[in-house]
């Protein structure tokens, strides 16, 4: 033709589907593809002859996409990364799946619809998290005074060094991931608890804080550890055989699982540590402790 490239046998027949998906190790969006099985046999054969070589693909005698192979593909699906935006991957995929269609395609009306659904969803989700840490965060200071509000200064650490973590290593944060996310931030307050819970137990038995806090993180610590990394097994599975959103939401689970440990052992205890002085062992109250007196009697 006049772009130089010579015809293949393979069609739009053949094409199975076209979708988007994301690279599950950039979090890049790509287009997937699968054949048929004619399609399968025609593209092992293709790719294995064309390894380094561009190969184009052409809708409405107009080349849409060159992507270049990288090796031999004999199980019929394929991926075409590249740099897309979401937009650009999706649109691709659209033409892929136009272009699969038995009869040509015409243009009778054009309408343009924003993207408000899932920019909504999105926000909802957003919200609904933001809400949810607010009442977690009151509840933690009204039934542990001091220690519950330490715990939320350090969950705000912990929710901003996962989200470092996420920029740096360019984690795409999907519906599915702001769900991981937010469950990791439970599980923090979850290990925040069985240690508060632990100090109060070690304050009922009438030891000093600063013995009670050290005694309350060693005793919490094995329960903390063993859900955690039943936890984190669970994640590793998932992000191994599940689909791409599976893996969006395992992947930020895991981080956050990781970080929340570090948080709970490491920042809470220093805090606490902090406020261990001779100071705050005359104002116990402060750490509940009339209260728990009151249910050990």
């Amino acid at each position: 033709d006049l772009y130089g490239f010579l015809a293949t046998g393979l069609s739009g027949s053949q094409l199975k589907a076209a979708y988007l998906d994301t690279d599950p190790q950039t979090s890049m969006p790509i287009v997937a593809l699968e054949f048929n099985d004619e399609g399968q046999k025609l593209f092992s054969d293709l790719t294995e002859r064309n390894i380094g070589k561009p190969i184009a693909i052409y809708l409405d005698g107009e080349i849409i996409s060159a992507p270049r192979v990288n090796s031999k593909i004999s199980d019929g699906k394929a991926i075409i990364s590249g740099g897309f935006s979401i937009e650009e991957a999706r649109e691709l995929a659209q033409r892929l799946n136009a272009g699969a269609l038995p009869v040509p395609v015409s243009l009778l009306s054009q309408t343009t619809v924003g993207a408000t659904i899932g920019q909504d969803s999105v926000q909802r989700s957003f919200l609904a998290g933001l809400i949810g840490l607010v009442m977690v965060a009151i509840f933690m200071i009204v039934y542990y005074r001091f220690p519950g509000l330490l715990s939320v200064l350090a969950l705000t650490v912990y929710a901003l060094f996962v989200l470092a973590i996420f920029k740096v290593a360019g984690v795409t944060l999907t519906l599915a991931g702001i769900a991981g996310f937010i469950l990791s931030i439970g599980m923090a307050v979850d290990a925040n608890v069985l240690i508060f819970e632990r100090i109060r137990e070690e304050l009922r038995r009438g030891r000093t804080l600063k013995a009670s806090i050290e005694d309350g993180f060693k005793h919490a610590w094995t329960s903390i550890r063993d859900s955690n990394v039943s936890s984190l097994i669970t994640c590793f599975i998932l992000a191994w055989v599940g689909s791409s959103i599976i893996r969006g939401f395992a992947i930020t689970l895991f981080i956050g699982i990781l970080v929340s440990m570090f948080s709970a052992i490491t920042v809470t205890r220093t805090f606490l540590r902090i406020f261990s002085s001779k100071f705050f062992q005359d104002k116990l109250w402060l750490f509940d402790r009339k209260k728990a007196l009151k249910k050990s009697e």
